[in-house]
């Protein structure tokens, strides 16, 4: 009998703790959005070129700019820089 009692101790001490683990999850998913803003890079937060968040203003605007270079033709190659790749030795 003392068997069976042990091990509805431990689960009874288990339950509650998966519980709260499983609650942790819910949580970090809804504040991950605000703190990956605030936080510095080197700590695991985003990095100063990232975009803006979608649905913000900066978005909107950083979004136009995007689309105003996507408009813009292509800048011309220059035809010295095909020429002197193809005028290198291989490498053996």
């Amino acid at each position: 009998m003392p068997i069976r009692f042990c091990r509805l101790a431990v689960v009874l001490a288990l339950v509650p703790l998966a519980c709260g683990l499983g609650g942790c999850g819910t949580i970090n998913e809804k504040l991950a959005d605000g703190i990956g803003d605030v936080l510095p890079q080197w700590l695991g937060g985003l990095p100063a070129d990232a975009p803006p968040r979608p649905g913000t203003a900066k978005y909107d605007a950083f979004m136009s700019e995007r689309e105003k270079k996507r408009l813009e033709p292509a800048a011309p190659k220059d035809a010295t820089a095909t020429s002197s790749a193809s005028s290198l030795d291989p490498v053996h």
